[in-house]
C-alpha cells in the first residue's frame, strides 16, 4: 500500500496548465484514453482502470472534502484486455463507468493529471504520492499545497468527490 495526498479541481483553462508544468520541465508521459470501471465494493472504492499507458486494478480509500486529502492506495497493475473487468462485474456489480482523456506528468513523485471527463468536463489533479514510506505525510501535503498555489488552484475550485460520485450524482 503507498499513501498519497491528492487534491482535484475543476479546471477551466488546461492548455495554461499544461504549460505551466511544462516551464517546469515536468515529465510528459502522454495522453491516455482511460476508461475506469468501478465495481460496487462493500468498503472503500474499487477500479479497474483499462487505458494505453496505464492498466491497474486499483482499490483506495479516502474521505470526500475539498483541499487535500490523504488516500490510501492499493495497486495491482493488470494486462490490458483480459477477463479481470467480466470476472470483477460479475462477481459485485458494476457502479459506474468513467471515460477520460488524461495528460500524464511527474515532478519528482508528485504526479499531475490534466483530464478532460465525458458528461463533467475539465479537471486537474494533484497527487504527492510516498510509495515506500520515506517522504512523510507532512512533506507530501506540502508538495500538494506548493503546486495547488503554483497552477493558481482556487478554494472554489476543488472538488471534494470522486468522478464516478460526480457522475452518479447526475
Amino acid at each position: 500500500m503507498h499513501v498519497n495526498i491528492e487534491i482535484k479541481a475543476r479546471c477551466t483553462q488546461p492548455a495554461r496548465v499544461k504549460a505551466i508544468l511544462e516551464q517546469q520541465q515536468a515529465d510528459f508521459k502522454g495522453i491516455d484514453h482511460q476508461i475506469d470501471t468501478y465495481f460496487k465494493a462493500s468498503n472503500g472504492r474499487l477500479k479497474l482502470r483499462e487505458g494505453n499507458i496505464e492498466n491497474s486494478l486499483i482499490f483506495y480509500q479516502r474521505s470526500n472534502q475539498a483541499g487535500p486529502k490523504q488516500s490510501d492506495v492499493i495497486l495491482y497493475k493488470s494486462a490490458a484486455n483480459t477477463n479481470l473487468k467480466a470476472a470483477l462485474a460479475a462477481a459485485m456489480g458494476v457502479k459506474v463507468v468513467v471515460d477520460k482523456k488524461r495528460a500524464i506528468y511527474f515532478i519528482e513523485n508528485v504526479k499531475f493529471h490534466v483530464d478532460e471527463v465525458q458528461q463533467l468536463g475539465n479537471f486537474v489533479e494533484i497527487e504527492a504520492i510516498d510509495s515506500d514510506g520515506s517522504i512523510g505525510i507532512e512533506r507530501l501535503r506540502e508538495q500538494c499545497d506548493a503546486y495547488m498555489n503554483l497552477l493558481g488552484i482556487q478554494t472554489e475550485d476543488l472538488v471534494e468527490c470522486s468522478y464516478s460520485d460526480l457522475l452518479l450524482e447526475q
